[in-house]
């Protein structure tokens, strides 16, 4: 005779396993999100003909990387990752590769913002918008 637990091992294990991969799953799709719109507002930085829009892009690099919560998040600038997860960084814990790529266009976007020629804000764009690029 079996047990009726034995018999509902499987059950319970898929069960409790569904949601954890739709959380990894989602997480994951957070993620990619943000850093597709922080890779676009690299590219628009380094499209932009004007200092203040370099860095008006830069930031929304930053915010997307960050997220709301997140040290440098200026919400001035604008967020165009409002509702898409915490910010990349955030939604990228536990991902080492995914961080360190992140956390590199940060730093990235950080230099841009501290540019005071739009040459010097479009090559720091340019090493953003490569560094999402290759993630």
């Amino acid at each position: 005779m079996r047990k009726p637990f034995t018999c509902c091992l499987p059950v319970f294990l898929l069960a409790v396993a569904l949601p954890m991969g739709a959380s990894a799953a989602d997480a994951s799709s957070a993620v990619s999100k943000q850093m597709a719109t922080a890779d676009a507002h690299a590219g628009m930085a380094l499209g932009a003909t004007s200092l203040k829009m370099t860095h008006t892009h830069l930031h929304h690099v930053v915010n997307c990387l960050v997220g709301p919560d997140g040290k440098g998040f200026d919400a001035k600038a604008g967020d165009p990752c409002k509702g898409m997860g915490q910010g990349a960084i955030v939604d990228a814990k536990g991902d080492a590769a995914a961080e360190a790529t992140l956390h590199t266009a940060l730093s990235q976007a950080r230099q841009g913002l501290k540019a005071t020629t739009l040459d010097g804000a479009h090559a720091d764009a340019k090493k953003a918008f490569a560094t999402l690029q290759a993630k």
